[in-house]
């Protein structure tokens, strides 16, 4: 009997009693502004900076309304003007490169490894050739880290200012050091499929007191800068008041009441996320034809999602191997597809950025398959998925509409 699996891959965990009920508060008093307080009240909007502040390491950090808000206040914040080259990943998602349209800047796309990381190599080549680029925007893309010790000196020694975006690596580390807090800037979302849900938003974090003045009187501070928690001394937005611009862009007090209990929880969500991991890698490991992403040792990931290669398939292959899993129940998504499919566009596909072609990263996207993992699955649905897979990827081999070849490296 042919296995299927029922589940959604889109079907996320509902939100924390505790969350649920803030929320609830929220509503009933109806101060959802995160300015529109009474005497003595912080405002959840407030309180979850604060928080994340603390849970991150960080000296400031500012709440706002998505994830790409983050980034553009980021960009703008460290002195992105129009017409500047921005640094960035080729393989990323849509909204980084869009990030740096919005403020007028012109994306460098950086090669992709096999890794799934940005390949430092050719960004030290790039830095060199663009002299005039002072930002590196780096996309923990998947949520795989490069090795940032290398990249940091770098930067450093090209006058890069870094900022990073964690969409996909909130709860993640570099040799203990968490996501987010090597660069001027760390930028994380919360839209639904990130590792903390309110539909959308962001969060923002610095040690930097100027940069984070600017950010949040960009986010729209109304010169209420004082009611933040987890934001500079007045004195140093007292420059900057009169000049910076008011974005619009914060979040309200109903989507902070609902993350504050999600980042309390977010460790254990993360050892969810990866025991779901590690079941789908072991279901998948020395499979011919399929090769596994490396971990590096200093990588404390978060597994809430999955990919892997096809080294040496067709389009046509991958197509087919994709309308087989999803006969089955399960949702692969490709990257090398040639016209953009939800999430799942190609640095080529973004006209605007004007890309040079990139033959390292069109070899890696070519055979790049990507499967969220809700924790709506259990460790048992993670490992019927990962047979599933199996099972495709071998019959295609038998049945000669892909050469068998021996089993491609694998992690660990």
């Amino acid at each position: 009997m042919t296995e299927r699996f029922d589940g959604s891959f889109t079907q996320q965990e509902p939100i924390p009693e505790e969350g649920i009920a803030a929320a609830l508060d929220v509503l009933r008093h109806g101060r959802l502004h995160r300015y529109n307080t009474v005497p003595g009240e912080a405002g959840e909007t407030a309180l979850l900076e604060e928080e994340f502040a603390a849970a991150t390491g960080a000296r400031y950090c500012l709440a706002v309304a998505s994830g790409g808000q983050a980034i553009t206040i980021a960009l703008r914040a460290a002195g992105v003007k129009p017409g500047d080259p921005v640094l960035t990943n080729a393989f990323t998602l849509a909204p980084v490169p869009g990030a740096i349209a919005a403020v007028g800047g012109r994306p460098v796309l950086i090669e992709t490894t096999p890794a799934l990381t940005i390949d430092l190599d050719h960004l030290a080549e790039c830095a060199r050739a663009t002299p005039e680029a002072r930002v590196l925007l780096l996309s923990h893309m998947r949520g795989h880290i490069c090795d940032m010790d290398r990249l940091m000196e770098l930067c450093r020694d090209a006058g890069l200012t870094v900022i990073e975006d964690c969409a996909h690596t909130m709860g993640a580390a570099w040799n203990g050091t968490p996501s987010g807090r090597h660069g001027l800037m760390g930028c994380y979302s919360t839209q639904t499929y990130k590792h903390m849900n309110s539909g959308e938003g962001g969060l923002l974090v610095s040690d930097d007191a100027e940069a984070m003045a600017r950010a949040v009187l960009m986010s729209g501070s109304y010169m209420l800068y004082e009611r933040h928690r987890a934001a500079p001394p007045a004195e140093a937005f007292e420059p900057l008041r009169l000049d910076v611009p008011n974005m619009s862009a914060r979040m309200d007090n109903l989507r902070a009441a609902i993350l504050r209990p999600q980042l309390a929880g977010l460790g254990a969500r993360c050892d969810a996320w990866n025991a779901r991991y590690r079941c789908v890698e072991a279901g998948l490991r020395d499979l011919p034809g399929l090769s596994l992403i490396a971990r590096p040792e200093a990588e404390a990931y978060v597994g809430s999602s999955f990919q892997f290669l096809l080294p040496g398939w067709n389009a046509q292959a991958i197509g087919a191997l994709i309308q087989n899993c999803a006969a089955r129940g399960v949702d692969l998504k490709w990257f090398g597809a040639d016209r953009p499919v939800a999430f799942t566009s190609r640095y080529d596909h973004w006209r605007y950025a004007a890309p040079a072609p990139l033959p390292q990263t069109d070899r890696v996207l070519a055979g790049l398959i990507d499967m969220r993992l809700p924790l709506t699955f259990s460790l048992e649905d993670c490992a019927l998925i990962s047979r599933i897979i199996r099972s495709e990827v071998l019959s295609l081999q038998e049945s000669a509409a892909l050469p068998a070849t021996d089993p491609a490296p694998q992690p660990g």
